[in-house]
């Protein structure tokens, strides 16, 4: 259950003093904002690009069983109409028997902007919560400002990690992705049926519920032939309940040749 999940999440934290989480001669992370330029649809790319001390880690928008997710607060950006995070592809691993997601060490985010008014000058600014874990974890924040060349060339670094991100259902070959949702004692079971070619060795899935009103447990995935199934329960936020729509929930497949990136199913 995603409570005990967050307890332990709860608990690494609490291993390590706030304090830890900064030093003024050795930071876990430091955060800056790099330029992209313009796109060909009117927008701007940046990126956060964070660098961890060596052998550190940080969280993928969802964790896994025991992690914090990353938040972040753009209060403060001036000329932003919209903007949208594109997430690389992450790593999978164990910690203390539990399966994490995220990145070590170094970690682009690519973010496409676009202005409120176009040909006016465009600022970043912010804070990011994350957590940082290497044999202990710590929470951390860290704040940005940086007002953006729009004229700028293509950063290399901000094009590595866009090609690093999931593909798409038709660049993977998804040639159908239908879910059936049940309901449990306390929420909602949805199994995926997903007919895609592998990704390449064990395949990990993770459902994301599309609603801030309901958060999921682990993620059961197997692999029949062409098929590929992937179950999870969700459960309420609050006591209110909630609704899942299948057209808002997302699917990552993460395989040891690619990842993919399925945005809805259909009934099944």
């Amino acid at each position: 259950m995603k409570q005990l999940f967050n307890i332990l999440a709860a608990g690494l934290f609490a291993l390590a003093s706030p304090a830890a989480a900064f030093s003024d001669t050795d930071p876990l992370v430091e955060i800056e904002v790099l330029d992209g330029g313009p796109t060909g649809r009117g927008t701007y790319m940046g990126a956060l690009r964070l660098t961890l001390q060596p052998g550190w880690k940080t969280y993928w928008r969802s964790p896994g069983d025991a992690g914090i997710a990353p938040s972040f607060d753009w209060r403060g950006s001036r000329n932003v109409g919209s903007l949208s995070i594109i997430w690389p592809t992450p790593e999978v691993t164990m910690t203390s028997g539990y399966q994490t997601i995220g990145y070590h060490d170094r970690l682009v985010l690519p973010i496409e902007i676009t202005p409120a008014a176009a040909n006016q000058p465009v600022t970043l600014t912010g804070e990011m919560q994350l957590g940082l874990c290497k044999d202990v974890c710590v929470p951390s924040e860290v704040s940005f400002q940086h007002q953006l060349n729009l004229q700028a060339n293509r950063n290399p670094a901000i094009v590595a990690a866009m090609a690093n991100r999931p593909y798409s259902a038709k660049e993977a070959g998804v040639k159908s992705a239908k879910c059936t949702l049940s309901p449990t004692q306390y929420g909602m079971q949805v199994e995926a049926r997903i007919s895609m070619p592998t990704a390449g060795g064990t395949e990990v899935a993770i459902i994301e519920s599309g609603t801030p009103m309901a958060y999921g447990g682990a993620t059961a995935t197997e692999r029949r032939g062409n098929m590929l199934v992937a179950t999870t329960e969700f459960l309420p936020v609050t006591k209110g309940g909630f609704a899942l729509d299948r057209s808002k929930l997302r699917i990552t497949v993460l395989g040891t040749r690619h990842a993919v990136d399925i945005r809805g199913c259909s009934a099944g």
